[in-house]
């Protein structure tokens, strides 16, 4: 049984795969997008935070308009049997995820899919993960380069629902690097390099 984790280097992914630890790989898919990725373009240190989770790491880059028959070839190539992914309400992404293991005749595992993202949020606090705020919606920019933990999820939580956003996140209202968590060998170490935005109306954070 090969058990491989869609991962990106923030919080949701890695709670993800820690309900079906321990994992054979962890996959980070790097697309092209239209607006700058947080995990991208802190993709050194995504990799990094994986390595001190004890995690064998597989980077692909997508070529654009091939993305999911590409992810279908890797699958198979690193032999996939289980398939762990983190998404929690968005049904394209679950349908596009069901498709992938079908064709990879691969069992789907999605253990945060239906959970109220302000309780997931917390949960993934108390189980011990710390992690830095990289990316957020400028409504959310006093976030960017703060630290979020279980002293201070109520308060982000809070912020995000009197702005009508997502506490948790889960429509890129903000995106994070995990920085420590129960299966780390030790805090992942990072220095701010800059802060810019994008037009679209998102602040992102560089680390080294």
């Amino acid at each position: 049984m090969v058990r491989i984790a869609f991962l990106s280097g923030g919080k949701d992914s890695l709670y993800a795969a820690l309900q079906r630890w321990p994992i054979d790989y962890g996959v980070v898919l790097v697309y092209e997008f239209p607006r700058p990725s947080p995990h991208l373009v802190n993709l050194g240190k995504s990799v990094e935070t994986l390595l001190l989770a004890g995690v064998s790491v597989v980077v692909e880059r997508l070529p654009r308009g091939r993305e999911r028959e590409e992810t279908i070839k890797l699958l198979r190539r690193l032999g996939a049997s289980e398939i762990v992914a983190g998404d929690v309400y968005v049904e394209d992404h679950l349908r596009y995820m069901e498709g992938v293991a079908g064709e990879v005749g691969a069992k789907l595992y999605e253990p945060l899919w239906g959970m109220d993202t302000e309780e997931l949020l917390y949960r993934e606090m108390e189980a011990g993960i710390v992690s830095l705020v990289t990316g957020a919606d400028e409504r959310l920019s006093n976030w960017i380069g703060r630290l979020l933990s279980k002293d201070n999820a109520g308060e982000l939580a809070s912020e995000a629902k009197r702005l009508g956003l997502d506490p948790l996140g889960e429509q890129g209202e903000y995106h994070t690097l995990v920085v420590n968590s129960p299966v780390h060998a030790r805090r992942l170490s990072y220095r701010v390099c800059e802060r810019f935005g994008h037009e679209s109306g998102y602040v992102l954070l560089r680390v080294c």
